[in-house]
């Protein structure tokens, strides 16, 4: 009998969507299922793939506000209106290869992390519409309505309170889990913090040394070179390594300053060991992206959000502060301030790592994964 199929859908806007569904490939596999990713934006016209994903981050970066209108008018929009169709037409017609190359593997399951293919899907024609379940595995703290899609056969949810709105939306509890939202299986608590952070630093330091990573997001946004002088400037006693992602610009800014401080900062670009340095960090600096926040609470680690952007990564800091396990920074005054404060007081700091440990769910990706798996079960 061949293994059964599942097929997850992404989009490469922001690095999060993409994680998720690698997370869920990596545990489907585990759990011999035959599993392929698509990212749709590798199958729609250049020109869509700007729109949607460049764009998107050229508006985060320079036009916070006008994501913050954007953002809040797309959540206040019917599904009926004129524009939305002709918009959901568009996307339809833009997506035919991706379409295909699904109609092609023939699944047995959809998963979709994004609500793109999601939107594509539930509005299909007949003809056109999966001939299997989809599932919607939302990748924030918080609803957005472009979430909410018609014929989904059910909801991975980060959080309860997003399950609540989705009940309050109309969507019966039966098709709504709480699984967390999926890493890799490489973030999850460690009995005691890796050294692979340290090693990063080479030079013997005096007296003792708190270790601070900072990050940008997938795609090194956030003015990290900059921010990580004025950190430098503000206060001693630690250590600061700066992930840049893909930014190879922000890469060599950082590593242009690393001689004002030696011993004390590091650059590092795109790295497989995001994990590990985590769980070795005394403080981790981030975005808070969905995925992001959900890494960090999955090894436990104290949390200071900076500058999140309107929209989806403000709710998601929101979270963060109301469960305790974050303190937020909108400016770089405000950063070295809160910094500073969980250098001088780290039984706070040790409380919202305890917390964040609680509040983890580093199983996400499998929960998720043996839900579909039984409903696979039940469908001869």
């Amino acid at each position: 009998m061949r293994p059964r199929k599942l097929v997850v859908l992404s989009v490469s806007a922001g690095a999060g969507h993409v994680r998720a569904a690698e997370a869920v490939c990596e545990q489907a596999r585990a759990a011999g299922l035959d599993c392929t990713h698509i990212d749709v934006l590798q199958h729609v016209p250049a020109w869509f793939r700007w729109l949607y994903a460049d764009l998107y981050a050229l508006l985060v970066n320079r036009a916070p506000l006008l994501w913050s209108w954007l953002y809040g008018r797309m959540n206040q929009a019917g599904q009926s209106g004129t524009g939305q169709r002709l918009r959901r037409a568009l996307e339809r017609r833009l997506g035919k290869r991706w379409l295909a190359a699904l109609a092609h593997l023939a699944p047995d399951a959809v998963l979709c992390t994004h609500f793109l293919p999601a939107e594509v899907l539930g509005h299909a024609g007949a003809a056109a519409r999966a001939a299997c379940p989809v599932f919607v595995h939302i990748t924030d703290f918080d609803l957005h309505a472009m979430w909410l899609q018609p014929g989904a056969h059910g909801y991975f949810a980060g959080c309860e309170e997003v399950a609540f709105q989705l009940r309050r939306a109309g969507v019966d509890a039966a098709r709504i889990e709480v699984s967390g939202l999926a890493v890799m299986a490489a973030f999850r608590p460690y009995p005691a913090p890796p050294p692979l952070l340290r090693a990063y630093f080479p030079m013997h330091l005096p007296g003792p040394q708190t270790s601070v990573l900072l990050m940008g997001g997938g795609g090194g946004f956030g003015g990290l070179a900059s921010v990580a002088e004025q950190l430098l400037d503000g206060a001693g006693g630690f250590q600061l390594l700066v992930l840049t992602g893909h930014n190879a610009a922000a890469l060599a800014a950082v590593q242009a300053l690393a001689p004002r401080w030696p011993g004390r900062l590091v650059g590092l670009g795109y790295t497989d060991q995001v994990a590990a340095l985590m769980a070795g960090a005394d403080i981790v600096i981030t975005k808070p992206g969905g995925l992001s926040s959900a890494e960090c609470l999955a090894v436990g680690a104290a949390i200071i959000v900076n500058a999140p952007i309107p929209g989806q990564e403000e709710r998601n800091a929101d979270y963060l502060l109301e469960q305790g396990v974050a303190l937020k920074a909108v400016n770089a005054a405000t950063l070295a301030w809160r910094l500073q404060y969980l250098l001088d007081h780290p039984d706070p700091r040790r409380a919202m790592a305890r917390r964040a440990r609680q509040l983890g769910r580093p199983e996400a990706a499998r929960r998720i994964v043996d839900t579909i798996c039984l409903h696979l079960k039940a469908v001869p």
